[in-house]
Protein backbone atom coordinates (compact mmCIF):
# COMPACT_ATOMS: atom_id res chain seq x y z
CA UNK A 1 0.00 0.00 0.00
CA UNK A 2 1.11 3.50 -0.75
CA UNK A 3 -1.61 6.00 -0.38
CA UNK A 4 -0.94 9.28 -2.72
CA UNK A 5 -4.57 10.85 -0.44
CA UNK A 6 -5.87 10.24 2.70
CA UNK A 7 -9.20 11.11 4.14
CA UNK A 8 -9.18 10.98 7.67
CA UNK A 9 -12.61 10.88 9.55
CA UNK A 10 -13.34 11.85 12.96
CA UNK A 11 -16.32 12.74 15.15
CA UNK A 12 -15.67 13.96 18.88
CA UNK A 13 -15.26 17.17 20.67
CA UNK A 14 -14.14 20.37 19.29
CA UNK A 15 -12.32 21.42 21.52
CA UNK A 16 -8.72 23.06 20.09
CA UNK A 17 -6.55 20.36 22.61
CA UNK A 18 -8.68 17.41 21.84
CA UNK A 19 -8.56 17.85 18.33
CA UNK A 20 -4.87 18.65 18.26
CA UNK A 21 -3.52 15.87 19.65
CA UNK A 22 -4.68 14.07 16.63
CA UNK A 23 -1.27 15.50 15.08
CA UNK A 24 0.71 12.83 16.46
CA UNK A 25 -0.97 10.20 14.50
CA UNK A 26 -0.83 12.80 11.21
CA UNK A 27 2.78 12.57 11.72
CA UNK A 28 3.25 8.88 11.94
CA UNK A 29 1.48 8.64 8.66
CA UNK A 30 3.49 11.08 7.34
CA UNK A 31 6.30 9.63 8.41
CA UNK A 32 5.01 6.28 6.91
CA UNK A 33 4.43 7.80 3.29
CA UNK A 34 6.36 11.31 3.01
CA UNK A 35 4.38 12.19 -0.20
CA UNK A 36 0.75 11.48 1.38
CA UNK A 37 -1.83 14.28 1.41
CA UNK A 38 -3.92 14.09 4.80
CA UNK A 39 -7.24 15.58 4.43
CA UNK A 40 -9.29 15.74 7.42
CA UNK A 41 -13.29 15.18 8.00
CA UNK A 42 -14.58 16.06 11.62
CA UNK A 43 -18.22 16.17 12.21
CA UNK A 44 -18.71 18.65 15.21
CA UNK A 45 -22.04 19.64 16.97
CA UNK A 46 -22.15 23.12 15.29
CA UNK A 47 -20.36 25.50 13.08
CA UNK A 48 -18.67 27.92 14.41
CA UNK A 49 -15.95 26.60 16.26
CA UNK A 50 -12.58 28.77 16.84
CA UNK A 51 -10.56 25.50 16.55
CA UNK A 52 -11.70 25.67 12.54
CA UNK A 53 -8.95 28.50 12.13
CA UNK A 54 -6.54 26.80 13.97
CA UNK A 55 -6.75 23.00 12.55
CA UNK A 56 -7.70 24.54 8.89
CA UNK A 57 -3.75 26.08 8.69
CA UNK A 58 -2.35 22.97 10.46
CA UNK A 59 1.22 22.09 8.60
CA UNK A 60 0.37 18.49 8.39
CA UNK A 61 -2.88 18.51 6.70
CA UNK A 62 -3.83 19.32 2.88
CA UNK A 63 -7.07 20.34 4.04
CA UNK A 64 -9.60 20.49 6.66
CA UNK A 65 -13.37 19.94 6.46
CA UNK A 66 -16.39 20.37 9.04
CA UNK A 67 -19.90 19.38 8.68
CA UNK A 68 -22.29 20.01 11.47
CA UNK A 69 -24.38 16.74 13.17
CA UNK A 70 -27.31 19.31 14.57
CA UNK A 71 -29.12 22.00 12.53
CA UNK A 72 -28.56 24.98 15.05
CA UNK A 73 -25.92 25.14 18.35
CA UNK A 74 -26.25 22.55 21.05
CA UNK A 75 -27.66 24.92 23.52
CA UNK A 76 -31.12 24.95 22.06
CA UNK A 77 -32.91 21.97 23.43
CA UNK A 78 -34.95 21.10 20.61
CA UNK A 79 -32.23 21.37 18.03
CA UNK A 80 -32.82 18.53 15.15
CA UNK A 81 -30.19 16.78 13.86
CA UNK A 82 -28.86 17.04 10.23
CA UNK A 83 -30.56 14.06 8.40
CA UNK A 84 -28.09 11.19 7.56
CA UNK A 85 -28.36 11.77 4.14
CA UNK A 86 -27.63 15.00 4.27
CA UNK A 87 -24.59 14.09 5.73
CA UNK A 88 -24.02 10.87 3.14
CA UNK A 89 -24.63 13.24 0.47
CA UNK A 90 -21.93 15.90 1.90
CA UNK A 91 -19.51 13.53 2.63
CA UNK A 92 -19.42 11.83 -0.69
CA UNK A 93 -19.46 15.39 -2.21
CA UNK A 94 -15.91 16.08 -0.43
CA UNK A 95 -14.81 12.33 -0.74
CA UNK A 96 -15.64 13.11 -4.84
CA UNK A 97 -13.13 16.37 -4.50
CA UNK A 98 -10.41 14.91 -2.77
CA UNK A 99 -10.52 11.15 -4.54
CA UNK A 100 -8.55 9.65 -1.93
CA UNK A 101 -7.21 5.75 -1.83
CA UNK A 102 -7.64 4.95 1.31
CA UNK A 103 -9.91 6.47 4.22
CA UNK A 104 -9.63 5.80 8.15
CA UNK A 105 -12.16 5.83 10.36
CA UNK A 106 -10.61 7.09 13.35
CA UNK A 107 -13.77 6.73 15.57
CA UNK A 108 -14.29 3.52 17.66
CA UNK A 109 -18.06 3.98 18.89
CA UNK A 110 -21.26 3.90 16.81
CA UNK A 111 -22.40 3.46 13.52
CA UNK A 112 -22.65 6.94 12.17
CA UNK A 113 -19.05 7.06 10.83
CA UNK A 114 -18.86 3.37 10.01
CA UNK A 115 -21.77 4.48 7.15
CA UNK A 116 -19.72 7.91 6.32
CA UNK A 117 -16.65 5.49 5.99
CA UNK A 118 -18.80 2.75 3.37
CA UNK A 119 -20.53 5.39 1.72
CA UNK A 120 -17.44 7.77 0.87
CA UNK A 121 -15.21 4.26 -0.42
CA UNK A 122 -18.61 3.36 -3.00
CA UNK A 123 -18.13 7.12 -4.70
CA UNK A 124 -14.22 6.66 -4.72
CA UNK A 125 -13.21 3.19 -4.77
CA UNK A 126 -11.24 3.78 -1.82
CA UNK A 127 -9.89 1.32 0.80
CA UNK A 128 -11.49 1.38 4.57
CA UNK A 129 -9.84 1.40 7.48
CA UNK A 130 -11.85 1.13 10.81
CA UNK A 131 -12.10 -0.01 13.90
CA UNK A 132 -13.25 -3.91 14.87
CA UNK A 133 -15.02 -2.09 18.55
CA UNK A 134 -18.27 -4.99 18.41
CA UNK A 135 -19.21 -7.61 16.66
CA UNK A 136 -20.45 -6.88 12.61
CA UNK A 137 -18.62 -3.00 12.59
CA UNK A 138 -15.99 -5.07 10.73
CA UNK A 139 -18.34 -4.98 7.98
CA UNK A 140 -18.16 -1.79 6.57
CA UNK A 141 -14.45 -2.13 6.43
CA UNK A 142 -11.93 -3.17 4.27
CA UNK A 143 -8.83 -3.27 7.04
CA UNK A 144 -9.88 -3.56 10.87
CA UNK A 145 -7.89 -3.09 13.95
CA UNK A 146 -8.85 -4.88 17.15
CA UNK A 147 -11.04 -2.97 19.29
CA UNK A 148 -9.72 -0.02 22.14
CA UNK A 149 -10.17 -2.14 25.23
CA UNK A 150 -7.88 -4.98 23.70
CA UNK A 151 -5.28 -2.00 22.59
CA UNK A 152 -5.69 -0.10 25.51
CA UNK A 153 -4.78 -3.97 27.56
CA UNK A 154 -1.97 -4.98 24.67
CA UNK A 155 -0.21 -1.20 25.58
CA UNK A 156 -0.28 -0.99 28.94
CA UNK A 157 -2.81 1.89 29.12
CA UNK A 158 -5.58 2.97 31.22
CA UNK A 159 -9.24 3.21 30.10
CA UNK A 160 -10.57 6.06 29.45
CA UNK A 161 -7.71 6.62 27.05
CA UNK A 162 -6.59 10.11 25.85
CA UNK A 163 -7.32 11.56 22.34
CA UNK A 164 -3.80 10.93 21.17
CA UNK A 165 -3.52 7.37 22.18
CA UNK A 166 -6.80 6.71 21.06
CA UNK A 167 -5.98 7.74 17.55
CA UNK A 168 -3.45 4.95 17.15
CA UNK A 169 -6.05 2.08 18.00
CA UNK A 170 -7.23 2.24 14.53
CA UNK A 171 -3.58 2.82 12.76
CA UNK A 172 -2.83 -0.84 14.23
CA UNK A 173 -4.58 -2.15 11.16
CA UNK A 174 -1.70 -0.66 9.06
CA UNK A 175 0.76 -1.50 11.05
CA UNK A 176 1.81 1.68 12.72
CA UNK A 177 2.40 2.48 16.04
CA UNK A 178 2.91 5.76 18.27
CA UNK A 179 5.98 4.88 19.90
CA UNK A 180 6.21 8.50 21.48
CA UNK A 181 5.49 10.60 18.47
CA UNK A 182 4.32 13.61 20.20
CA UNK A 183 1.61 16.14 18.84
CA UNK A 184 2.86 19.34 16.84
CA UNK A 185 1.97 22.40 15.62
CA UNK A 186 3.51 24.99 13.63
CA UNK A 187 2.98 28.97 13.59
CA UNK A 188 0.80 30.24 10.42
CA UNK A 189 1.71 33.69 8.79
CA UNK A 190 -0.58 35.25 11.26
CA UNK A 191 0.76 33.63 14.19
CA UNK A 192 4.34 34.64 12.70
CA UNK A 193 3.56 38.22 12.95
CA UNK A 194 1.51 38.09 16.16
CA UNK A 195 4.92 36.50 17.50
CA UNK A 196 6.84 39.49 16.45
CA UNK A 197 4.39 42.04 18.21
CA UNK A 198 4.69 40.23 21.44
CA UNK A 199 8.27 40.60 20.64
CA UNK A 200 8.39 43.96 20.08
CA UNK A 201 5.99 45.32 23.27
CA UNK A 202 8.12 42.94 25.85
CA UNK A 203 11.48 43.86 24.63
CA UNK A 204 14.43 41.79 25.23
CA UNK A 205 15.56 43.23 28.61
CA UNK A 206 13.97 39.78 30.14
CA UNK A 207 12.68 36.62 29.77
CA UNK A 208 9.51 36.49 29.01
CA UNK A 209 6.57 33.98 30.62
CA UNK A 210 3.23 33.71 29.12
CA UNK A 211 0.01 32.47 31.64
CA UNK A 212 -3.07 31.04 30.62
CA UNK A 213 -5.49 31.09 33.77
CA UNK A 214 -8.12 30.13 31.59
CA UNK A 215 -10.88 27.49 32.42
CA UNK A 216 -13.77 29.81 32.06
CA UNK A 217 -16.60 27.54 31.07
CA UNK A 218 -18.87 26.65 33.92
CA UNK A 219 -17.69 22.94 32.63
CA UNK A 220 -14.07 23.57 33.23
CA UNK A 221 -13.83 25.89 36.58
CA UNK A 222 -13.06 22.60 38.42
CA UNK A 223 -9.32 23.30 36.81
CA UNK A 224 -8.37 26.36 37.39
CA UNK A 225 -6.17 27.30 40.68
CA UNK A 226 -7.09 29.16 43.59
CA UNK A 227 -5.85 32.82 42.34
CA UNK A 228 -4.82 33.99 45.60
CA UNK A 229 -2.22 30.96 45.95
CA UNK A 230 -1.35 30.50 42.15
CA UNK A 231 0.00 34.53 42.61
CA UNK A 232 1.99 33.64 45.39
CA UNK A 233 3.14 30.46 43.32
CA UNK A 234 4.07 33.20 40.30
CA UNK A 235 5.46 35.97 42.86
CA UNK A 236 7.77 33.10 44.15
CA UNK A 237 9.40 32.62 40.30
CA UNK A 238 9.22 35.93 39.75
CA UNK A 239 11.64 36.91 42.87
CA UNK A 240 13.91 33.78 41.85
CA UNK A 241 14.19 35.25 38.28
CA UNK A 242 12.31 38.27 37.35
CA UNK A 243 10.69 38.09 34.14
CA UNK A 244 8.00 40.36 31.79
CA UNK A 245 4.48 38.63 32.29
CA UNK A 246 2.08 38.14 29.13
CA UNK A 247 -1.72 36.74 30.12
CA UNK A 248 -3.64 35.02 27.48
CA UNK A 249 -7.18 34.68 27.76
CA UNK A 250 -10.85 34.14 26.72
CA UNK A 251 -12.69 37.40 26.25
CA UNK A 252 -14.68 36.09 29.09
CA UNK A 253 -11.90 35.61 31.51
CA UNK A 254 -10.94 39.19 31.31
CA UNK A 255 -11.78 39.66 35.01
CA UNK A 256 -10.74 36.74 36.16
CA UNK A 257 -7.07 37.63 34.50
CA UNK A 258 -7.15 40.69 36.33
CA UNK A 259 -7.73 39.66 39.62
CA UNK A 260 -4.65 37.85 39.42
CA UNK A 261 -2.73 40.61 38.43
CA UNK A 262 -4.04 42.44 41.25
CA UNK A 263 -3.09 39.32 43.56
CA UNK A 264 0.21 39.17 41.97
CA UNK A 265 1.43 42.42 41.93
CA UNK A 266 0.40 42.26 46.27
CA UNK A 267 1.96 39.06 46.69
CA UNK A 268 4.97 40.79 44.89
CA UNK A 269 4.46 43.88 47.38
CA UNK A 270 5.62 45.98 44.69
CA UNK A 271 4.07 46.82 41.07
CA UNK A 272 5.80 45.53 37.41
CA UNK A 273 4.63 45.69 33.88
CA UNK A 274 1.86 42.93 32.63
CA UNK A 275 0.87 42.44 29.22
CA UNK A 276 -3.06 41.38 29.50
CA UNK A 277 -3.79 40.20 26.32
CA UNK A 278 -7.47 38.43 26.60
CA UNK A 279 -9.82 38.62 24.12
CA UNK A 280 -7.59 39.93 22.03
CA UNK A 281 -6.39 37.37 19.86
CA UNK A 282 -7.34 34.25 17.09
CA UNK A 283 -5.81 31.05 18.17
CA UNK A 284 -3.61 31.35 15.60
CA UNK A 285 -2.43 34.35 16.83
CA UNK A 286 -2.16 32.95 20.20
CA UNK A 287 0.12 30.54 19.23
CA UNK A 288 2.21 33.79 18.09
CA UNK A 289 2.18 34.56 21.80
CA UNK A 290 3.09 31.42 23.00
CA UNK A 291 6.02 31.05 21.00
CA UNK A 292 7.08 34.48 21.93
CA UNK A 293 7.51 33.28 25.85
CA UNK A 294 10.40 31.78 26.92
CA UNK A 295 8.25 29.94 29.78
CA UNK A 296 4.50 29.20 29.41
CA UNK A 297 2.34 28.51 32.48
CA UNK A 298 -1.11 27.00 31.88
CA UNK A 299 -4.19 25.02 33.59
CA UNK A 300 -5.15 21.70 31.78
CA UNK A 301 -7.27 23.46 28.68
CA UNK A 302 -6.61 24.42 24.85
CA UNK A 303 -3.87 26.58 25.12
CA UNK A 304 -1.58 23.96 27.31
CA UNK A 305 -1.95 21.60 24.18
CA UNK A 306 -0.96 23.98 21.74
CA UNK A 307 2.02 24.93 23.78
CA UNK A 308 3.61 21.31 24.09
CA UNK A 309 2.57 21.11 20.21
CA UNK A 310 4.94 24.03 19.65
CA UNK A 311 7.37 22.44 21.74
CA UNK A 312 7.15 25.29 24.40
CA UNK A 313 8.65 24.62 27.76
CA UNK A 314 5.40 24.43 29.66
CA UNK A 315 4.29 23.99 33.10
CA UNK A 316 0.78 22.51 33.23
CA UNK A 317 -1.01 23.59 36.91
CA UNK A 318 -3.85 20.31 37.39
CA UNK A 319 -6.12 20.57 40.22
CA UNK A 320 -6.18 16.72 39.93
CA UNK A 321 -4.55 13.65 38.43
CA UNK A 322 -6.56 14.18 35.08
CA UNK A 323 -4.14 11.54 33.35
CA UNK A 324 -6.20 11.56 29.66
CA UNK A 325 -4.48 15.20 29.76
CA UNK A 326 -1.12 14.16 30.56
CA UNK A 327 1.88 14.62 27.90
CA UNK A 328 5.39 12.85 29.08
CA UNK A 329 7.52 15.21 26.45
CA UNK A 330 10.78 16.44 28.25
CA UNK A 331 9.88 19.61 27.64
CA UNK A 332 6.98 19.72 29.69
CA UNK A 333 5.95 19.63 33.59
CA UNK A 334 3.23 19.23 35.44
CA UNK A 335 2.01 19.92 39.25
CA UNK A 336 -0.88 19.15 41.02
CA UNK A 337 -1.82 21.64 43.32
CA UNK A 338 1.68 22.71 44.43
CA UNK A 339 3.14 24.10 47.09
CA UNK A 340 5.38 27.15 45.91
CA UNK A 341 8.54 25.32 46.27
CA UNK A 342 7.01 22.44 44.41
CA UNK A 343 6.14 25.17 41.61
CA UNK A 344 9.16 26.80 41.28
CA UNK A 345 11.47 23.29 41.35
CA UNK A 346 8.98 22.15 38.66
CA UNK A 347 9.44 25.32 36.68
CA UNK A 348 13.29 24.89 37.08
CA UNK A 349 13.33 21.65 36.09
CA UNK A 350 12.34 22.69 32.47
CA UNK A 351 15.86 24.44 31.85
CA UNK A 352 13.30 27.44 29.95
CA UNK A 353 16.57 30.17 30.65
CA UNK A 354 18.81 28.01 28.15
CA UNK A 355 18.16 30.40 25.18
CA UNK A 356 19.22 33.03 27.22
CA UNK A 357 22.68 32.40 28.16
CA UNK A 358 23.58 35.74 30.25
CA UNK A 359 20.72 34.46 32.17
CA UNK A 360 22.36 31.19 32.89
CA UNK A 361 25.62 32.16 33.15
Amino acid sequence: MNPQRILMIKSHSMGVGDVLRSSAAWRVLKNKWPGVQLHLLFLSKHAGYATESLIKQHHLLSSAHFLTVRSQDPSVANAARVPITTLIRQVQDIARKIQPDLIIDFEPHGLKTSLLTLMAARSTKATTVGIAQFPGRSWFYDLCSESLPLYAKRHGLSVPMDYTHRDFVVLQALGLERAGTPIELQLSLEGERFKQQIQAMTGTDLPVVGLNIGCGTLDALIKRPQIDHLASCMAALYLQQPFALVLSGAPFEKDVNLAFVQAFQKSLGHLIPVFDMAGLTTLPESAGLMDACDLFITTDSGPYHMAVGLRKPTLVWFTYAETTSFHEDVWVQRVIQPTELEFVAAVNQLNWLKSRPSLTA
